[in-house]
């Protein structure tokens, strides 16, 4: 089993795609030019392979190139490494690249960018590739690879956007299952309670009626004794002491 050196694990990948000013010196003007920047990020160096499509750099800065290039921007290396990458990994648009002849088929990369309110830029020569069709194509298949990348990660994630919606609509589903559930079991209790509720009323309707009933009739009685209490029996006859002479 191969090991991995902690080096090459921090190790890593960029590939933009730059629009640049190239000088154009025969009418002294700038046209733009297409180029592809592959860039492979060290902890301590970098290395560039550029190409058109048609011919290819190569920029290999040194731990030493590296290290004196922070001291003069006042950076520590993993800053200085960090910037480079931020700017070569991604277009700027508040930034001016530029790709232009260095002689000897030397080119010059560069790009701007303000600290402070001054604008600035830093520079990096590159070497003509000792072979062009090898950096392009490295290049080109780093490319494909990330694309695959993105291809596989796109539909992995499709798969998992498809899950997540099965598993909310089956979600919803039971949702609305439990909720006429719900509203079917709150109309059968209350049913039922309105039935007992209302046998209660019943109930208690005779009650009352019973109760009146009887409150009516013993009225009546009281009545009927009140007024055998107040009359007097009547007698017929004379007295024994009143016989006439």
């Amino acid at each position: 089993m191969k090991m991995v050196s902690k080096e090459e694990s921090d190790v890593r990948h960029s590939c933009l795609k730059l629009q640049v000013k190239e000088e154009d010196t025969s009418e002294s003007s700038h046209i733009h030019q297409t180029i592809f920047i592959k860039g492979t990020w060290f902890p301590s160096h970098f290395d560039l392979s550029i190409t058109d499509g048609l011919h290819s750099w190569l920029c290999n800065a040194s731990e030493e190139d590296v290290s004196e290039r922070a001291s003069q921007w006042d950076q520590s290396v993993s800053e200085y490494i960090q910037f480079a990458e931020e700017y070569l990994g991604v277009q700027h648009s508040d930034s001016v690249y530029r790709f232009t002849d260095a002689g000897n088929g030397h080119r010059r990369l560069s790009w701007t960018f303000e600290k402070e309110g001054v604008k600035l830029e830093w520079r990096w020569r590159c070497k003509p590739s000792p072979n062009n069709k090898k950096t392009t194509a490295s290049i080109l298949d780093f490319l494909m690879e990330e694309n695959i990348k993105l291809s596989n990660d796109n539909v992995k994630k499709d798969e998992q956007f498809q899950k997540l919606k099965e598993q909310v609509e089956k979600s919803l589903a039971q949702s609305e299952k439990l909720s006429a559930e719900k509203e079917e079991f709150e109309s059968e209790v209350y049913a039922k309670f309105v039935s007992v509720l209302n046998s209660k009323k019943a109930k208690l309707r005779e009650l009352r009626d019973r109760l009146s009933k009887q409150e009516a009739k013993g009225k009546l009685l009281q009545e009927e004794d009140v007024s055998t209490d107040g009359t007097e029996p009547y007698q017929s006859g004379t007295d024994d002491g009143g016989n006439s002479d």
